[in-house]
């Protein structure tokens, strides 16, 4: 069954516009409230992001799920993998996570994790929204859900982050920069790096309910770049506005992206003995990434764009390491969903066991240029029929070769084909994509 509502990622969209809006998540409290009390006893935890909609939303899920008879566990201001890690660690029935991730702050949305601390089953995802379907009901006073907060959440989660890194592991006299782009790790990463040794500044750590990703953070790495430099920091680490999210910035004020940082990962675990299985990546993934990883013979899969694509690949397929170029890291062997702050971990304890920089870490892959260019299409156009297109693809496939990779995707959510083409050259990479996008314009516009 198709699903109304529920995106690859929860639910989001523009705060005031529906279904961001108080009434929706009122009646999706109570419609998840609904499934959870039909599972049984226990309590939903509940946090969000910084975005100043988070408390509108949040009293409108505790009002939803204590209608509904669920008894509910206020988190705060938490960090998406937190609010997974803590579901799962406190037996929660469920995590409902009030955060659009790095959109700005006009943005918000919601995402939910199993008892496992996972993205719910579609099928539990299909049962609330066949829920919102109905009229909303009050169960009787006697059965109404009671509400306490979670005073030592973040102090749950940051000693959980420190635990990822061997504890003989000593970072001392190595200078960061953590950027928490106002997001819901202000409060967090800054004490876990300190915590472990780390002489850290500290910025993006101001959250004002506006200033969430703006002009920081993960999507947004060039104040860090520059801090990085005029401090003299040995590297710099961008979270997201939720933490699920990691970019570095190495010595040299260069972005070390998510597929350069899961390389660095996977090949540290590859030389102390680990057996890792194969690396899940996206389509997206760099070529680049897939070249290097099989010189360490280690397979890359490429799943659906979305780290949920990714998260349900590593399970059937038996892997420990994916994610994306976006910096969605998934540590199967650490947590069960993209965590930015333990991935980070991981990359500075690698620089302890080898005695490099990260730069020199960065140094084992080449990163293939990508260049991605965005084609307006019309409604029912299917691009796999196009012959026109095909052929374009395949001149282009036949000139690369094994060097290089097209991929042409219809957006998943704006009418736009996606044109991406990768190689060794850039200029003859930018003249693929080109002569590819001018391909697809015709073939719409006839």
């Amino acid at each position: 069954m198709s699903k109304k509502y529920f995106g690859t990622d929860g639910i989001r969209g523009k705060v005031g516009e529906y279904p961001i809006t108080v009434d929706f998540m009122l009646k999706l409290g109570w419609a998840a409230g609904r499934v959870f009390a039909s599972e049984g006893q226990g309590f939903v935890l509940v946090g969000k992001d910084t975005r100043i909609s988070g408390y509108m939303f949040e009293s409108a899920f505790e009002a939803g799920l204590t209608a509904a008879g669920v008894n509910t566990r206020m988190l705060g201001p938490m960090p998406t993998p937190g609010i997974a890690y803590l579901t799962r660690t406190l037996r929660a029935k469920a995590g409902i996570v009030i955060s659009a991730s790095h959109n700005p702050y006009y943005d918000n949305g919601v995402k939910f994790f199993s008892v496992q601390g996972i993205k719910l089953p579609d099928e539990l995802e299909q049962r609330i929204e066949a829920f919102l379907e109905e009229p909303m009901t009050t169960v009787e006073s006697s059965k109404l859900g009671k509400v306490k907060r979670i005073t030592d959440a973040a102090g749950r989660y940051i000693e959980f982050c420190k635990a990822s890194v061997p504890p003989h592991i000593d970072f001392k006299g190595l200078r960061l920069v953590v950027d928490c782009a106002n997001g819901a790790t202000y409060h967090i990463a800054p004490h876990v790096f300190r915590e472990v040794g780390a002489e850290v500044l500290a910025i993006g750590v101001e959250p004002d309910g506006l200033n969430i990703n703006q002009n920081c953070g993960a999507t947004k790495p060039e104040a860090l770049a520059a801090k990085v430099l005029e401090c003299q920091a040995h590297l710099g680490v961008a979270l997201d506005g939720d933490g699920d999210r990691l970019i570095m910035v190495d010595e040299a004020g260069e972005v070390v992206d998510g597929d350069e940082l899961i390389f660095i990962i996977a090949r540290s675990l590859i030389e102390q003995g680990k057996n890792i299985g194969p690396v899940v990546g996206t389509l997206m993934s760099n070529l680049g990434m897939e070249h290097a990883l099989a010189e360490l013979g280690v397979p890359l899969l490429r799943a659906k764009v979305g780290d949920r694509y990714v998260m349900e690949m590593l399970t059937s397929q038996g892997g420990v390491l994916g994610g994306e170029g976006s910096g969605h890291i998934i540590c199967l062997d650490k947590t069960t969903t993209g965590d930015g702050i333990v991935a980070a971990l991981q990359v500075l304890a690698e620089m302890r066991r080898t005695g490099k920089s990260l730069r020199q870490l960065k140094a084992g892959m080449k990163k293939y240029p990508q260049i991605l260019l965005n084609v307006k299409t019309a409604p029912g156009v299917n691009i796999d029929e196009c012959v026109g297109i095909q052929q374009a693809v395949k001149d282009v496939e036949q000139a690369l070769g094994r060097r290089g990779r097209v991929l042409l995707r219809p957006s998943g959510t704006e009418p736009l084909i996606r044109v991406m083409v990768e190689g060794e050259q850039e200029a003859s990479v930018r003249a693929y994509a080109l002569q590819l996008a001018d391909a697809v314009k015709t073939a719409i516009n006839s």
